[in-house]
């Protein structure tokens, strides 16, 4: 797939850009962050090889799509209805929705706002879940981690992307790598390291390993995001009060194929963190991939590949 020439679609008030490749039932492949479409590009071959309509969106704020600068139309709630319109420009009814990171949450909560336009659902990394609780995810992570996490410290505008984009060549360097810390090791760590400052996607504290990407690959990162900045993927986390509100009262039960892979050393989610979810989601499988952090379909994508397609076969396949 050419990462350097997107489609656009007029969906939901934006122009938003996409990829695609083969034919066959679809698919969504949804990105994360700081990410774009070219995260998947070691999986789009091989789903489509297998028969299937690859479609690779830049989500609202990234790259080549609007970035518009209300940080609440960021909301999950509007980043489904975004999809929901590419699929209706592409004359699609229903499709599979797979998500790596944040690209999980609009995956896994099509099936809570646009159930009717989902054949199946799962994600890389990201676990499900509800949001029925008296916090919302950054009240609760504060509890949790501390009041240093990197989520929290994105709030302000302004304060990540200085962060970020100060040398946005050594962001990516410091952050697209492998596993370093492993969870026992992160589990042992000081409180201020197990709270995951924003500096750890520039390398401070140090808790990745080797690079898991190539100087080309590298490149492409940087060119991107030296153009786009970092404020529309930011302006996800600033939209986390308006999820907490939107979602209130949902039906959090999807009944649809699910697959849930995580990697066993991605400190991004505590241990446990997808356990229950077989109570919402009735056919989710759940995998674990070993010696892995949480840039999962990078560092590994012979294993995701090997778990994603075969799920894919067997439950949509022609």
């Amino acid at each position: 797939m050419d990462f350097t020439a997107p489609k656009t679609a007029e969906t939901n008030g934006i122009t938003m850009e996409y990829f695609e490749q083969g034919e066959g039932t679809p698919v969504l492949l949804l990105h994360g962050f700081p990410e774009h479409p070219y995260s998947w590009r070691n999986q789009v071959d091989p789903i489509a090889a297998a028969g299937f309509r690859v479609i690779v969106p830049s989500q609202r704020g990234f790259a080549g799509t609007d970035a518009p600068a209300d940080a609440q139309t960021y909301s999950c709630k509007n980043l489904v209805a975004d999809l929901t319109g590419l699929l209706d420009a592409l004359g699609i009814e229903r499709a599979v929705w797979f998500g790596h990171d944040w690209g999980s949450m609009p995956a896994w909560y099509s099936g809570v706002f646009a159930p009717e336009r989902v054949l199946g659902l799962g994600s890389l990394c990201t676990p499900y879940f509800t949001w029925e609780a008296p916090q919302d995810m950054i009240e609760i992570y504060d509890e949790l981690r501390g009041p240093n996490h990197y989520m929290r410290t994105f709030q302000e505008p302004g304060v990540g992307e200085a962060i970020l984009e100060q040398d946005v060549d050594h962001t990516f360097r410091s952050m697209l790598r492998g596993r370093g810390y492993t969870m026992e090791q992160f589990l042992a760590a000081p409180k201020e390291i197990q709270e995951v400052p924003a500096g750890v996607f520039v390398g401070d504290p140090q808790l990745f390993g080797e690079p898991i990407v190539s100087d080309e690959e590298l490149g492409f990162y940087v060119d991107v995001y030296s153009r786009t900045g970092f404020t529309g993927g930011l302006n996800w986390y600033r939209a986390l009060r308006k999820d907490f509100e939107e979602a209130q009262g949902s039906d959090y039960l999807i009944d649809k194929p699910a697959l849930m892979i995580t990697a066993a050393d991605d400190w991004f989610f505590m241990p446990g963190s997808t356990d229950g979810m077989e109570e919402l989601l009735p056919q989710v499988e759940k995998h674990v991939i070993p010696d892995a952090a949480h840039w999962l379909q990078q560092e590994k994508p012979q294993e995701v590949n090997a778990l994603l397609v075969p799920w894919l076969t067997k439950n949509f396949g022609a």
